[in-house]
């Protein structure tokens, strides 16, 4: 833990005869307390063993983003570059176990078309340093074997880390009412 004095409340400061602060001088050193705290959280100190910083839930969530971009660009290299070499996919048409080479050919050859897609309700888990869960809702617009399609959908990921690189090595997706 970093050697800084504490942050003390006005009233703290007042029984020591200290002036008080104004509120955004408070402000400014509460916001710094908790910078602090939060590189003290990321950071193991030399006490404890060599500095390691944990990735953020940030990079996860890009990752997914890029990986929902892939399809809207019918960018099959950057998407098999993202698939594990075994991965399960789940969704209304049933269960698959692909490889990167046939999420390829599904990314070129499908009959589908994805205009655009936004994400909500974004959540991020952390199992162990080299897996990662992310799970959300999707509104996707596009065009489906010749129809438009305009899903709500939820759906999840499973990121595991392979050396420097994510794979996606789980995909689902559910359909979600109107109600």
């Amino acid at each position: 833990m970093r050697n800084i004095a504490a942050i003390a409340s006005n009233d703290e400061l007042a029984d020591f005869g200290q002036p008080a602060f104004s509120g955004e001088q408070r402000e400014i050193m509460l916001c710094t307390r908790r910078q602090w705290q939060l590189e003290d959280a990321l950071f193991v100190g030399p006490d404890k063993g060599e500095a390691k910083m944990s990735d953020s839930d940030n990079d996860i969530v890009e990752l997914e983003t890029a990986f929902w971009q892939s399809m809207v660009d019918k960018d099959a290299d950057r998407a098999k570059k993202m698939i594990a070499n075994d991965c399960l996919v789940t969704g209304p048409m049933g269960t698959m176990k692909i490889d990167p080479e046939k999420y390829a050919a599904m990314t070129e050859e499908g009959q589908w078309n994805l205009a655009k897609f936004e994400f909500s309700d974004v959540k991020v888990i952390r199992p162990s340093d080299d897996v990662a869960v992310i799970a959300y809702k999707v509104h996707q617009e596009g065009t489906m074997k010749g129809n438009r399609m305009d899903l709500q959908c939820a759906d999840s990921s499973t990121w595991v880390r392979a050396g420097d690189e994510w794979k996606c090595a789980l995909h689902t997706e559910t359909i979600l009412s109107d109600d």
